[in-house]
């Protein structure tokens, strides 16, 4: 089991879920993860709940806020990256041609949060560890194991990523033209960044660990979620799925390597 203990700046290093029931999604994922938890209350009497498996964190589900419930909103996973500072990150965002979205807001002595987008969009969350750096395993199974962006303005995005974090970048040349990029941090990629169509809306794809993709689809199923891209059929190290939970929160999952 890989246990991390701090990540270096540019590194995803958390994902959580905002929800519109808390409940129902720890159901599901404790279904298909296999995951444990402990509840916390939010300031005004909600509550929140930690994952871990086998004893380690790897994940939040929380609720979402007033407003996303009064819009009925999908329940989403959100994707961090970890920072040294994240009041100068947002400052900088701006001057490297993207927002700032939210932030800096302390929490607790938990760390620094923060939210930014590069040109063409894309919420990126942003977190300076203190008491808490993130996920406590990471390319695990149940766990964090890979994010990409997909956006229709693919070449602006990486520029924004390496002035901001001082990403290096690998480019893959695909059979239709376009490029898959990687971002990479001392020499290991760490994320993907993928052209979408000009009017398609920017947006990050989350991957969790599996075990087993085809039999992770099938808990998804079991659990009440849906398979919106069915595995291949001839599972190896690195098959993909995509699934849905009961609230319409996606995630990906990637096969790892026993």
């Amino acid at each position: 089991m890989s246990v991390r203990t701090t990540y270096a700046t540019g590194e995803p290093c958390w994902a959580d879920l905002q929800t519109p029931d808390v409940a129902a999604a720890k159901d599901f994922y404790a279904g298909l993860f296999g995951w444990t938890f402990q509840d916390f209350p939010t300031p005004d009497g909600r509550s929140y709940a930690q994952a871990f498996v086998r004893g380690q964190l790897v994940a939040t589900i929380a609720p979402q806020s007033p407003l996303q419930l009064q819009a009925g909103t999908d329940a989403a996973w959100n994707i961090y990256f970890a920072t040294a500072d994240a009041g100068d990150m947002l400052a900088d965002a701006r001057h490297a041609g993207g927002t700032a979205e939210f932030g800096p807001e302390q929490v607790g002595d938990a760390g620094v949060l923060g939210f930014l987008a590069p040109p063409g969009g894309g919420t990126t969350g942003i977190w300076q560890a203190g008491s808490h750096f993130g996920s406590h395993l990471f390319n695990e199974p149940g766990a964090l194991a890979w994010a990409e962006l997909f956006t229709p303005e693919p070449h602006a995005a990486v520029g924004f990523f390496q002035q901001l974090f001082g990403h290096e970048v690998t480019e893959y040349p695909q059979d239709d033209g376009g490029t898959y990029s990687t971002l990479l941090v001392a020499g290991n990629e760490v994320a993907g960044i993928i052209p979408a169509d000009a009017d398609d809306d920017a947006g990050w794809q989350v991957y969790f660990g599996v075990a087993d993709v085809a039999a992770a689809a099938a808990a998804a199923t079991a659990a009440g979620g849906q398979v919106l891209v069915e595995p291949d059929g001839d599972s190896a190290e690195g098959a993909l799925a995509t699934v849905m939970d009961p609230q319409g929160g996606v995630l990906n999952l990637i096969q790892i390597a026993a």
